[in-house]
């Protein structure tokens, strides 16, 4: 929102560009913190006047207003434009905060003096790995949204993110005007199983051991306090709290533990619906796959079983098999992407043989990736639910069942748009070639871009639904591939040889598409939703939010007048940890299936 640098320093900058990217060829990195110098104190003199304004009255019954659209802001060229942008911004977090009923008055005023202090405190506490990760990235994003530099602490999180396992108490955590503040705890790990730490708590210390001494965290960054919690499994950690309940603040001791990251991995579940002509239920089963995940080093180590996706998702096929499933639904909605070669292996679970995924490199050469497995784990009929959330090894899979026609696609208009490829690159091991090469984090880098069975580019466009739902998330800013800076253009290149099934063609695809849309346009949900997406689409068209108390609620009041879909998307983005969730969307996409069964009959009698 440019609320920070004076025009003057961003000219400035300007000025050194050419100077610049000489230094970055030859391993200088001293404009990153000239940069950031000039930042800090633009923090310190910001801050410093953001707390001077909260003494003084607000006039909120003033007719103005707050630009919120950053295109259309410009940097303050003198210290006076500077003030008066920090006196809107304050009078709009502080009506916030009215408007969320989270505290009004003196209370709201000592909040935001907190939160602006916390964020100071935090920039300075910057290390050089960040800052270095920071710049480097911003160069590499220059070239793609997807090319950046991953400090040795963010290396060690994609691990655990790819392995789904880590060492410690088992505790999401957030940061929040200072404090550490609980926001889930997650089944089965440490935390869950002591029983004492809850939701909202607030950790303000960490002992290392039965004894060690209590570190205060307040205002310290949260990724220093994640690296003092997180440790071996059998050791133990002392946390400070201060309960969500108001009650006396208390030390909780935890022995830390190995973590699985259930939420992250594949969960499968059985759903009665509608009547068969028998007069039976159908029985649909439901796959809820968030990510591709692998566990990198037990494959590179040759580790039997080590963490897959696909060995996951066979399992639950065959449990389908065995409970006698009529169709299967592989829900991709929040699934941002993973491993391509679980990508692969996963399409050839629904299909005997045949191209997944074309790749091509910067030369233009093209390698075809088959799946060279026969062995089919499901053969009836199948949906593929996707998103705008859909994104890379998903648009794979969701792409190849298109092509193939072996499955529908329903959700969402198109999936995210992320059609490229990278590689990442250990620089410790590049550089050292050693076993114990020192940890220098990893250049994740776009080397190739993807393409479909039929030669089309998953990149920008995404795969297209068959059958089109209404969402919001079709609708929001920023998600998609082509929201962002300098993404790759949609292309296309030979299709690949490959045999398609009978299961899906157009006048199917076209039978099931008028009969939602018949549901749709009677059900009181999906209403509500168009009416939210009229709204956003409304909301979003204006550039300027009013700082006039008044006419801030009565804006409010619109947007806030149904939370269920936004509720809906949250709990999409999160995961549940009862199972799977049978709401209305989902329940619209077991009618989708219903009725693809039953044509599939009546195809099969002909």
């Amino acid at each position: 929102m440019k609320l920070y640098f004076y025009q003057s320093d961003v000219d400035r900058f300007a000025e050194k560009q050419d100077q610049w990217a000489t230094l970055l060829k030859s391993g200088d990195i001293s404009p990153a913190y000239e940069i950031f110098s000039v930042f800090l104190k633009r923090v310190d003199e910001r801050v410093a006047t953001a707390l001077e304004i909260l003494q003084q009255p607000l006039d909120f019954t003033q007719d103005e207003e707050i630009i919120r659209d950053p295109d259309l802001l410009t940097y303050p060229k003198t210290p006076a434009e500077a003030h008066d942008r920090w006196r809107k911004r304050i009078k709009l977090d502080l009506l916030v905060l009215k408007a969320d009923k989270e505290t009004s008055g003196p209370a709201a005023i000592e909040k935001l003096q907190r939160r602006y202090t916390s964020f100071a405190k935090r920039i300075h506490q910057t290390d050089e790995d960040e800052l270095l990760e920071t710049y480097l990235s911003a160069i590499c994003e220059a070239y793609d949204p997807h090319t950046s530099y991953m400090s040795p602490e963010t290396l060690e999180n994609f691990d655990i993110t790819m392995k789904l396992e880590l060492e410690g108490i088992g505790a999401a955590l957030q940061s929040e005007d200072g404090y550490v503040v609980v926001k889930r705890i997650i089944p089965g790990g440490a935390a869950a199983k002591d029983g004492r730490l809850k939701v909202d708590d607030k950790i303000i210390g960490v002992g290392q051991g039965e004894d060690g001494e209590i570190v205060d965290v307040v205002d310290m960054k949260l990724s220093d306090v994640v690296q003092l919690i997180r440790g071996k499994r059998g050791t133990v950690v002392r946390l400070e709290v201060l309960p969500a309940d108001g009650s006396p603040k208390r030390i909780i001791t935890i022995t830390r533990e190995k973590i699985e990251l259930k939420d992250s991995e594949a969960k499968g579940q059985v759903f009665e619906v509608g009547q068969k002509p028998d007069g039976k239920p159908y029985r649909i089963g439901v796959i809820d796959l968030p990510s591709f995940y692998m566990d990198m080093s037990g494959a590179r180590l040759g580790i039997p079983e080590f963490r897959s996706t696909t060995r996951d998702v066979r399992r639950i096929l065959d449990s389908f098999t065995q409970q006698g499933v009529d169709g299967v639904i592989l829900d991709l909605r929040r699934n941002g992407g993973g491993s391509l070669q679980e990508a692969i292996n996963l399409t050839g679970l629904f299909i005997e043989s045949g191209p997944i995924v074309q790749v091509k490199d910067s030369a233009g050469r093209v390698m075809v990736y088959d799946d060279e497995d026969t062995s089919v784990a499901w053969r009836g009929p199948l949906i593929v639910l996707i998103s705008k959330f859909s994104a890379s090894a998903s648009e794979i899979l969701a792409g190849a069942i298109q092509d193939y026609r072996r499955g529908l696609i329903v959700g969402d208009h198109s999936t995210h748009g992320k059609g490229t490829v990278q590689s990442l690159i250990d620089l410790g091991q590049e550089l050292f070639r050693l076993p114990n090469a020192p940890k220098l984090g990893a250049l994740k880098l776009t080397i190739q871009q993807f393409y479909r069975p039929d030669g089309d580019s998953t990149q920008n466009r995404g795969v297209l639904a068959d059958i089109e739902l209404p969402s919001l998330t079709n609708h929001l800013e920023g998600i998609a591939e082509s929201d962002l800076d300098y993404a790759l253009p949609f292309d296309r290149i030979q299709p690949a040889k490959y045999q398609v099934y009978p299961d899906v063609n157009s006048a199917v695809v076209d039978f099931l598409k008028k009969r939602s849309e018949e549901r749709v346009n009677n059900s009181p949900d999906f209403q509500k939703v168009k009416q939210d997406i009229e709204r956003y689409l409304a909301q979003r068209q204006k550039k300027t939010v009013p700082l006039q108390e008044e006419k801030f609620m009565a804006q409010v009041k619109e947007l806030n007048a149904d939370k269920e879909e936004e509720k809906r998307l949250r709990a999409l983005d999160e995961g549940s940890e009862e199972g799977i969730k049978r709401d209305y969307y989902l329940e619209e996409v077991f009618q989708i299936m219903t009725d693809y069964l039953q044509q599939r009959v009546v195809a099969q009698a002909r």
